[in-house]
């Protein structure tokens, strides 16, 4: 901050007090536009970074929505089987003819879980460089609360996912089933419910992260402080 003092001659008290007004108007002026200009700044950068982040929720929702519908379509292929199976057992049938029937219907045993990436590049520059500080106090709670939503289903996929999941029997019985081999009936229905837990919980969590992203108004970025 610079001004310039002007050099004009004094004549008493007056003249005096006229100067020392005049340089206290100029240094509050001064200091008035520097904090209305800082302001300004950011309550700009605020702005983009609510726009940014937005924007890469949205892209977060859209790929939960897509793997949702991946995923529901291979547990519905695994439910089918389940009742197929069911049935035969409760039907009394031979294990040699529900084994037909598992050799039939092997592409069904299969377990693969979509799950999409979650990008956090914005959360992460906005916090970097403090822009969120200058963020609409709900505006920032929602985007807080959404990616805490993330790392939660991400860490529940990472390390909770196959809790239920007997990965080294379903190897196993996958390997029998290839080699056209028979397998017991119980055992394959104990293993394919098992895999069809999974992919429900997996589902489960997916609704939860669509739910708090659904909160994002993607037509209305959030506003920097005024």
């Amino acid at each position: 901050m610079h001004f310039e003092i002007p050099k004009l001659p004094m004549r008493g008290f007056k003249d005096f007090a006229k100067h020392y007004l005049m340089i206290v108007l100029s240094i509050l002026t001064a200091l008035g536009l520097e904090a209305w200009i800082e302001h300004a700044h950011h309550t700009h950068a605020a702005e983009i970074a609510s726009q940014q982040i937005e924007a890469e929720l949205q892209a977060n929702l859209d790929g939960v929505r897509n793997s949702y519908l991946r995923n529901q379509q291979r547990l519905v292929s695994l439910q089918e089987l389940d009742d197929t199976i069911a049935k035969d057992l409760r039907g009394g049938k031979a294990d040699a003819a529900i084994n037909q029937h598992i050799q039939a219907l092997k592409d069904q045993f299969n377990l693969s879980l979509d799950w999409p990436i979650f990008s956090n590049q914005a959360w992460d520059v906005a916090v970097a460089n403090q822009s969120a500080t200058w963020m609409d106090s709900a505006a920032l709670n929602r985007y807080s609360a959404a990616y805490s939503k993330q790392r939660d289903a991400a860490s529940w996929m990472t390390q909770d996912s196959t809790l239920f999941l007997d990965a080294p029997r379903m190897a196993t019985l996958r390997t029998r089933i290839d080699l056209g081999r028979e397998v017991d009936p119980i055992e394959f229905l104990s293993v394919l419910r098992q895999m069809i837990i999974t992919s429900t919980e997996t589902q489960s969590h997916l609704q939860q992260v669509e739910s708090q992203l659904k909160q994002m108004p993607p037509d209305k970025p959030g506003s920097g402080k005024s």
